[in-house]
Formats: structure tokens, sequence, C-alpha cells
């Protein structure tokens, strides 16, 4: 395991000894502090609820009504109209404890305009080595999307401490066991596929966060305002996650 690691690492730690110098100037940048506690708090939580919503104003109803059912890690989407206006909000309401971050992050201009409006994390829904190393470069946490093991090892190679899994892949629970074993030092995140009854099964088998989308943000339930039903979901998916425990962090 430890070899495994050393030569995953190779890479990283080049690069890190070679900009070092520049990196302490760097705009937007965070502590390294912070950057431990974000991954702490997933580590903690283990389940982020993703929202995007087709209209502005269903997106803070909804995620109220997550954060109400328990959730303490959420994320804002670009696709959702005026994101970074309720990213900003929610961060002001609840900093210090749920913590919020932006997904569906394409580039290092959209990275720069989440981090401007409080984005406390970075989630991309593919595989976007630029994005992860400006995010790495600054001391913020990057969750970049990934589809096979390759891009999985990748990702971390670049400087993604947490590697989503995404879309969903066959085998569910299983391939994130299977794959985790053989790659003891990712820390896999599933997003699609995930849903109020699996979460659990998900973390059992190896994941070390789950992400929730639409089995969460029922778009029915959105649809006719019915986010009491939202809550209930949220409050269903977190006992189960919260059965699991605390996620040990890698070393």
């Amino acid at each position: 395991m430890n070899s495994l690691r050393l030569a995953a690492q190779r890479t990283i730690g080049t690069r890190c000894m070679s900009t070092a110098a520049a990196n302490s100037s760097l705009d937007r940048m965070q502590t390294a502090e912070n950057f431990q506690a974000v991954l702490d708090k997933f580590a903690q939580i283990r389940a982020c609820a993703v929202l995007r919503t087709p209209t502005s104003e269903a997106c803070p109803k909804a995620m109220q009504a997550a954060i109400d059912g328990g959730f303490k890690i959420v994320e804002f989407t670009l696709t959702t109209p005026d994101c970074l206006e309720h990213l900003s909000n929610f961060r002001s309401k609840y900093d210090g404890d749920v913590m919020v971050g932006c997904g569906t992050i394409l580039t290092t201009e959209d990275a720069e305009a989440a981090v401007d409006a409080g984005s406390e994390f970075i989630i991309t829904p593919v595989m976007l080595p630029d994005v992860i190393e400006w995010c790495k470069e600054r001391n913020i946490v990057c969750v970049p999307g990934c589809q096979t093991p390759t891009e999985l090892v990748n990702a971390y190679r670049h400087g993604a401490p947490l590697q989503k899994l995404f879309p969903g892949v066959t085998g569910g629970p299983m391939w994130v066991k299977a794959v985790s074993s053989a790659l003891p030092f990712l820390s896999i995140n599933p997003t699609s596929g995930v849903d109020l009854d699996n979460a659990g099964d998900y973390l059992r088998m190896g994941a070390a966060s789950v992400g929730l989308v639409a089995p969460l943000f029922d778009q029915e339930a959105i649809a006719s305002g019915e986010f009491d039903q939202i809550a209930k979901n949220a409050e269903k998916v977190m006992n189960n996650v919260r059965e699991v425990g605390p996620y040990v962090r890698k070393a």
C-alpha cells in the first residue's frame, strides 16, 4: 500500500516543490488549516446534498429543506439560475455550521467566481487537470468527476484529495469496494447512483463520502412545492449515513 501511495504521489511532490515560492502570493489563497478543515468535515459528515433546480425561486427552498433534514455539507451547481447568489447567501447564513461548495465548475474562471461567492470547495463534473491544479495551488479542495479507475488515479496525481465517481457505474457499491481495495490511496465520492437506501452501503464498501442528487431533491416534490418531502428524504439518508460512522482519512 505504501509503495502504491508513493508512486501515485510522486508527480504531486515534484510539482509542489517547484511551485511553492510562487504559490505564496497567489490570489484567492487559502490556508493549509482551512484545506484540512474541509477534508475533516467531509470525513465526519460523509454526505453532500447536491442541488440543481430549473428555477431560481426553488433553489433556496429546496436547499433549506435538505439542511433542515440534517445535511451539513451542501453543493450549489452552476446549472441552477442565480447559483452564486444563493451560495453566497447560504454561506453567510450558515458559516461555520454548514459547509457550502459549488459544482459543475468547468474552468478556472468558474472556480474563481465560486470562491469569490464564498464556496469552500469546488466540484467538477469531469476530470479537468487545470481546475484541479488551480485549486491545489491555493489550498482549495477540489473534487473532480471521474468515470474509470484511470481517471480516479490521474485526478489524485494532479492534486485532488477526494475523487467524485460520476456518473454511476455498473456494480454500484461493489465496484467501489473493488477499486478502493486495489487502489487504497484513493478517497472516492460516488455521486450518481446513490439513493436514500444505498448510501450507507457505498460507505461500508469503501467510499469516503457520497453525494445525493435526484433521490434527495425529488423534482416532482420541488415542482409542487412539497419541500417537507425533501426534508424527510434528507432525514432518512442522513440516518443511514450516520450509522456507518466517520471516515478514517488517508495519510
